[in-house]
């Protein structure tokens, strides 16, 4: 399927080329953003990177964010001088953000340590929680908490320290972690902050009408594991939804000025959007360099043919975070069903993906080497690989080395916006955070990957010299790594 077709080890370096450079139209007063297809990455305005970050600061969510289960919540942080922390998280009942169901306010002390050994480009953390605290902001949403609480013997006792549902007072504030009473009931709910132990911020200029750029500055924090079951045991790899600055955030924003004042009496109601309906056609690209769980790097490019529901897509893998080390690039082609309205996402789409050809490329002499070691027959037909040579790997039912294994089905979800500067986005569900792929019902994504934007040029399908984006090459690093992720698969 597009996002994922091939289990883990495609999606493994598809972050390849560099975003293209935006061009800007100003008109009626804002900024329309129009991505070239055909321009590689590196052109694009510079991204900044600090090393070691600098946490200080009130960092926001810029819009409403969707977890996997599905969790709907937006998120403001504050980071002080003194290490200390402030969070409040802000869920919701509904996937526009605007029916607030209980916030959490969370204190501790993160502790910031060295580079990731694992995660270029990222830096390790250490946190401590302080303290917890939940109101609920309906009587539903007691009820929804307390029932969760109960499933344990242990969330029973917690369960006991919520008042009746008919004792709820609005604004109450109930504590559940407690670091000097040593009390913790919020693990009884499967709550952690492990997105602390791995920080990645950038930097970056945004054009502006009539103006000079605009400083935005970005806060990654760590990957939600895609299971509940293993949430309090997982260690973030890759990232979420990055948090903006609140002082240096992109323009327009309508939202991050209600997150920036909200707290957990008070939380933030988003502007009521239009729904727009799933339209799959033309081109889309990744906006820039993509990563995953278990050391992905990549773009993607794909285009979308809606009279005959077929699709064809480029997935560029690299090895470093900017995507300018490329490993190998995947184009994949398949068809795709008549989308339905996801009963348990709203708001999103449900559609089932084949993927029935795939053509590999390598990018790099490490993996042209891998592919020419391996067993006769596992990855395209006979004859030697060569270093920047696409060749087809559909008749040998994909290609092992690689974990592309072809036919393939994947249960997909998708979901269109329009971002305040009128950019379209398509947003494709969430790759299971233990590398399967979602090949059967039950699998299928609660959750969004970041989104994709349309190109300029009109939707004419790819072709081989014209891809969108480009890549380039790649220590061997990181690639030993994703070899030994395959191996698993």
């Amino acid at each position: 399927m597009p996002a994922a077709m091939l289990p883990y080890a495609c999606v493994l370096v598809l972050l390849g080329a560099h975003t293209a450079e935006a061009a800007g139209t100003a008109g009626g007063g804002r900024l329309h953003w129009k991505v070239p297809c055909r321009r590689p990455l590196p052109d694009r305005a510079p991204v900044t990177a600090l090393l070691p970050p600098r946490l200080e600061g009130p960092w926001i969510s810029t819009g409403c964010e969707v977890r996997p289960g599905p969790e709907f919540l937006t998120r403001s942080y504050a980071f002080f001088p003194s290490r200390l922390f402030r969070a409040h998280q802000f869920y919701y009942r509904d996937p526009l953000c605007q029916e607030p169901a209980h916030s959490l306010v969370i204190k501790g002390k993160v502790r910031l340590r060295r580079a990731s050994w694992v995660t270029r480009g990222a830096t390790e953390a250490d946190y401590h929680l302080h303290k917890v605290g939940i109101v609920f902001h309906s009587r539903h949403a007691l009820l929804d908490i307390a029932g969760r609480l109960n499933q344990t013997q242990a969330g029973r006792d917690c369960a006991q320290q919520l008042p009746p549902a008919r004792a709820w007072a609005s604004g109450a504030l109930y504590e559940l972690l407690s670091a000097r009473a040593e009390r913790d009931c919020a693990a009884a709910l499967g709550f952690t902050m492990h997105e602390l132990s791995l920080v990645r911020m950038q930097r970056h200029l945004q054009p502006q009408p009539r103006a000079g750029p605009r400083l935005v500055e970005e806060l990654y924090l760590g990957d939600i594991h895609t299971d509940r079951a293993e949430r309090r045991h997982y260690r973030p790899t890759g990232y979420q939804r990055p948090l903006q600055s609140a002082l240096h955030h992109a323009h327009p924003c309508p939202a991050c000025g209600l997150i920036a004042r909200s707290d957990e009496h008070h939380p933030p109601v988003l502007p009521a959007q239009v729904a727009l309906p799933l339209h799959l056609g033309g081109q889309w690209v990744s906006p820039g360099c993509e990563v995953r769980p278990a050391v992905l790097f990549l773009t993607r490019h794909f285009t979308f043919h809606g009279h005959s529901r077929s699709w064809e897509g480029y997935y560029h893998h690299f090895s470093d975070p900017a995507c300018r080390q490329p490993t190998f690039t995947v184009y994949a082609a398949g068809r795709y069903t008549r989308g339905t309205p996801s009963s348990k996402v709203l708001g999103g789409t449900e559609l089932v993906f084949q993927v029935t050809e795939a053509r590999v490329t390598p990018m790099d002499q490490v993996t042209t080497a891998m592919l020419n070691f391996s067993e006769p027959s596992s990855c395209g037909g006979p004859g030697a690989w060569s270093l920047g040579a696409e060749r087809d790997v559909t008749a040998t039912n994909g290609c092992l080395p690689l974990g592309i294994r072809l036919p393939h089905v994947e249960y997909e979800l998708f979901k269109m916006e329009r971002d305040p500067l009128g950019q379209s986005l398509l947003f494709i569900g969430q790759r299971p955070t233990d590398g399967s792929s979602p090949d059967t019902p039950e699998k299928r994504p609660t959750s969004y990957q970041a989104p994709l934007v349309l190109c300029a040029r009109a939707a004419r399908g790819l072709s081989s010299e014209g891809r969108c984006p480009r890549v380039a090459l790649l220590p061997s690093g990181l690639l030993v790594l994703g070899l030994a992720v395959l191996q698993r698969l």
